[in-house]
């Protein structure tokens, strides 16, 4: 939010520079993100003076120029050549001397003494586009004659220069959406980090307000007092729609608001001021005469000022005239109603709306506006008279006309300010330090908090409506904190902990490491909505449709049940990335799935029906290594994805031998395999079915893992972990060359092969496959090697020999196997 140094200091009596203003508001919990100088003319027309042109010439080398003599009031005339055709003799105009830096658009140039066509020039006498004060390029402007020869133009033209502040406000600081609420905050700080009471806030005056006539009463109604608790209106009549005044114009530029009429800057300037956004109908536009506060009719349309006709919601709260309706309530106007260059009777609206009911129609509709920022946050609902008052003068005083009705203010329960008792000893306690009572009473003065009964050990307090995120006592002694300073709240020599208790293992803790690993192998960490499409399930043999958790009032069907799995979130963010010709991916996500289960009979529990558990999904799809003149171009495959899970599951400390893997292909996987310990399934991985990638409209295969998360954990929690010292006696490796029949699997040797020798046997790998007419149909080479080590004496031939042997009979017996 945009805060403009210059009108703070309307507001609040004070002499400091910007930036320790900035600074001062930073440590009052209004942290200032930016700082930037405004200046309503871009480089503020340094260098640029007012001078007279004393004398007139045709340049003797070109016929479109003129030689001029011009009085700058530096006591001698200077030559400026100028080839604007209305120049001549007695012209007051404005001149850039040498050295000043004029602007167009984003770029710059600087004026310089320079010959043109052989004749000196000095300066340059210039146009309104050239200074920035408009677009017109015919020729130099000419000032009124009473212009002041050497006058520095930023004084002639008025122009302003400000200081902005850009507070990154958080939510439930409603009360500092304007400039009043900052220079509330302000003063406080001042009077309480100088420990002085010099320092005033003064709200603007409204005392002259008075109807000036009857002429125009216009009735309201409001249907719903919930969605609206307070309506406040006047009309006006004999209004002139116009061009702002200059101040206006300037302060709301400050603001980062665009200037568009006198009537509409009002309306911005008071909510700026106040925060309290209002809004001002064309009286001509109100059909039958009176206004009604409704919601919207079901499938009713509605044309807002931008120009765009938007199907409305019984949820949405409109502002109507007898016929149809005129303002989407708090969010947009609408082009009809909206005030035009012929208007000149207005109706104007100050209210307060729910902010539940503003928040759900801007966000269904998509409309951000500055009056929907303030009412979803919550305005104060005693302020809209106010308000009102305060812009009606305005109009006077700017557009002139009468203001023609007395106030309508429906406010069937009004709110009273909240009362909250705070006691001393809480205060010293939650702020760790003894703060003299006086000082806390003028914080709570100084925010407008009224102090009620007081007693030696309690504060009886009444928090104004505008505080709407202050309710306890907690609250108030954050206020009396954040303006006392913390940084002056000294550190004390006593430390105070607390005993914790931690879960082992920490699943946090297991999941950083898991998620540092995959990062450091080139996996990119994804996050996923967890919200997906009803029709994904509906679509997938291997999910069960009926235990998708629905939501009741989804904000799209694309976003209608919370998922069951990683997989498609994980397929769509793969899409996302090969349409934008990213094809080598590999991927990870850590997030929960949903589901529903059947519970037994009689069971009441509504929570007990849903499960949600962790996963972590591992994706990877295209090349295996990056392309590169030294690598070829094979694509990723199973193995590839083996080889990630089996990382992770050895990081996680589950000992190899002791999983077992199982081979499958089902509607998902057209090849995949179970990893299961314990009876229990860990993960599901494997190369994904065709079917499924093209749904996605994915070319080239993905690999996609599964990795039950929590089982995981479970498992790793009974796992023990050991030591031993290194081995003292070497290792012995032997290789052995079988011919198998095609369906032996490397898993069901390794496996047989632990079983045959459990002491000697340390590792088995597979290192060369081979497929031929040589050894037959139907059967294949495997050469394997496989590493033997006693840990307490060197291995002798005739141990290894018979070791070997057991191993070997062990394969010809269970598969047929022959030593090729």
């Amino acid at each position: 939010m945009k805060i403009s140094y210059n009108w703070l200091k309307r507001y609040a009596s004070f002499d400091m520079e910007p930036d320790e203003a900035a600074r001062l508001l930073t440590s009052g919990g209004l942290e200032v993100e930016g700082l930037e100088k405004f200046e309503s003319v871009r480089g503020g027309l340094q260098g640029v003076v007012i001078g007279q042109v004393m004398e007139c010439s045709r340049h003797p080398n070109a016929e479109k120029l003129t030689l001029t003599k011009v009085d700058i009031g530096a006591g001698r005339l200077l030559s400026i050549v100028c080839g604007a055709p209305n120049v001549a003799p007695g012209q007051k105009v404005p001149v850039a001397t040498v050295g000043t830096v004029l602007y167009s658009g984003e770029n710059t140039f600087e004026i310089k003494e320079a010959k043109i066509r052989g004749e000196f020039s000095e300066g340059m006498i210039c146009a309104e586009d050239e200074l920035g004060l408009g677009t017109s390029h015919e020729g130099i402007m000419v000032l009124d004659t009473g212009a002041r020869i050497g006058m520095e133009a930023a004084e002639y033209f008025r122009v302003t220069t400000d200081h902005v502040f850009e507070i990154g406000l958080t939510p439930n600081r409603t009360d500092a959406t304007s400039h009043l609420g900052v220079a509330r905050d302000l003063v406080a700080l001042l009077n309480s980090q100088n420990t002085t009471k010099k320092y005033s806030f003064e709200r603007p005056s409204v005392d002259d307000f008075a109807p000036d006539d009857h002429s125009l009463e216009i009735p309201v109604i409001v249907e719903d007092t919930e969605a609206c608790p307070r309506y406040s209106g006047l009309t006006m009549t004999g209004v002139k729609v116009g061009e702002s005044p200059f101040w206006l114009k300037d302060i709301l530029n400050a603001a980062g608001i665009r200037p568009i009429n006198n009537i509409v800057d009002i309306t911005n300037f008071v909510l700026m001021e106040f925060g309290q956004p209002l809004h001002a109908f064309d009286a001509a536009e109100i059909k039958g005469g009176k206004v009604i506060v409704r919601k919207a009719h079901s499938d009713e349309r509605f044309v807002t000022l931008d120009e765009i006709q938007r199907k409305l919601t019984p949820d949405d709260l409109m502002i109507c005239n007898a016929e149809s309706g005129m303002c989407i309530a708090g969010v947009f106007g609408g082009v009809v109603s909206g005030v035009t260059g012929k208007t000149t009777s207005l109706f104007l609206e100050s209210a307060h709306f729910s902010p539940r009911s503003i928040r759900k129609t801007s966000r269904y509709h998509g409309l951000q506006t500055d009056a929907s920022f303030r009412f979803e946050r919550g305005t104060d609902p005693n302020i809209t008279v106010y308000a009102l008052k305060r812009a009606a003068l305005l109009i006077r005083e700017i557009a002139g006309g009468r203001i023609s009705s007395g106030i309508v203010d429906i406010y069937p329960e009004p709110v009273a300010p909240t009362s909250v008792t705070v006691t001393w000893n809480n205060v010293n306690r939650l702020i760790g330090k003894v703060i003299d009572r006086e000082i806390i009473k003028d914080i709570l003065q100084d925010l407008e908090i009224k102090i009620g009964q007081e007693t030696n050990e309690e504060l009886e307090l009444f928090i104004p409506t505008f505080k709407t995120d202050v309710l306890r006592e907690a609250d108030v002694i954050e206020e009396i904190l954040r303006i006392y300073g913390y940084d002056q709240v000294e550190m004390t020599s006593q430390l105070r902990s607390s005993l914790s208790f931690s879960q082992k293992p920490d699943p946090e803790r297991l999941r950083d490491m898991v998620s540092e690993m995959l990062s450091h192998r080139g996996y990119h960490e994804i996050m996923n909505n967890s919200l997906t499409r009803e029709k994904y399930a509906d679509e997938s043999p291997w999910l069960d449709t009926a235990a998708s958790v629905k939501l009741l009032n989804p904000l799209s069907s694309d976003l209608n049940v919370m998922r069951q799995t990683l997989l498609f979130g994980g397929l769509e963010t793969i899409a996302y990335n090969q349409n934008r010709k990213a094809n080598d991916l590999r991927l990870y996500e850590f997030g929960r799935v949903y589901r529903l289960k059947t519970l037994p009979n009689g069971e009441k529990d509504l929570l007990g029906k849903y499960h949600e558990e962790e996963r972590l999904a591992i994706f990877m799809t295209g090349r295996k290594e990056p392309e590169s003149w030294r690598t070829g171009d094979q694509p990723i495959d199973l193995f590839d994805m083996k080889e990630a899970v089996m990382a992770v599951m050895t990081r996680l400390g589950f000992p190899m031998k002791h999983l077992e893997m199982i081979v499958f292909s089902d509607d998902l996987f057209r090849e995949g395999i179970k990893v299961v310990s314990r009876q229990a399934t860990l993960v599901l991985f494997g190369l994904l079915a065709k079917k499924v990638l093209k749904r996605f409209d994915l070319k080239q295969d993905v690999c996609f893992a599964d990795l039950h998360w929590e089982e995981i954990i479970r498992q790793v929690a009974t796992n023990k972990a050991g030591y031993r010292e290194i081995p003292k006696f070497p290792e012995v490796r032997r290789d052995l060359a079988l011919v198998l029949d095609q369906q032996v699997t490397y898993e069901e040797l390794e496996k047989a092969a632990y079983q045959a020798e459990k002491h000697l046997l340390r590792s088995v790998s597979l290192f060369d496959i081979y497929q031929g007419e040589k050894i037959g149909p139907g059967k294949k080479s495997y050469a394997m090697s496989f590493i033997l080590r006693d840990d307490d004496k060197t291995l002798t031939d005739k141990v290894i020999e018979q070791t070997m042997d057991k191993i070997l009979r062990i394969f010809k017996e269970k598969f047929n196997a022959t030593v090729r």
